[in-house]
């Protein structure tokens, strides 16, 4: 590989994870109000037990970097209220997050123009490595507090 596809792929993916930040965070949050097809919660989720017990997210998720904060958004790694109004921002911060990173993933292929295949694999692998899990513990995190406010509104 020449130093301008090396180039290209140590600062694509930085460039590529700010910018659909920058853009997430720039949308109302009016457009993550809702779950969406993708967003919305799974039966085989189990109310949030397949995180803990599969995935065991508790041990690791608290070292996943949250990089909302430095663009603006809000941070998601502690809980700072337990009100409505907190959690339900809360939430829609979980939404934009997951989606953000859902996006960040499909740039994957534009890497495919210029890399030989053995790169090709190791951009997904990267593609991979960074974004599940981000994904799964924004999942995770708007399980548990939506099942917080089932509890508030029944009390």
């Amino acid at each position: 590989m020449t130093a301008l596809i090396w180039t290209l792929n140590i600062i694509g993916w930085p460039i590529i994870h700010i910018l659909v930040a920058k853009i997430a965070i720039s949308l109302p949050m009016s457009y993550f109000a809702n779950d969406n097809f993708l967003l919305r919660r799974r039966s085989w989720e189990m109310d949030g037990e397949l995180y803990k017990k599969w995935f065991r997210i508790k041990r690791w998720k608290s070292l996943l970097p949250d990089g909302a904060p430095w663009m603006g958004g809000i941070a998601k790694k502690h809980l700072e209220s337990r009100e409505s109004s907190y959690i339900k921002m809360f939430l829609v911060e979980t939404r934009r997050a997951e989606m953000a990173h859902w996006c960040m993933i499909l740039f994957l292929p534009i890497f495919f123009t210029w890399n030989p295949p053995w790169a090709c694999w190791l951009m997904a692998l990267y593609a991979v490595a960074a974004n599940i899990p981000c994904i799964l513990a924004q999942r995770y995190n708007r399980l548990v507090m939506v099942r917080m406010m089932r509890r508030m509104s029944t009390r």
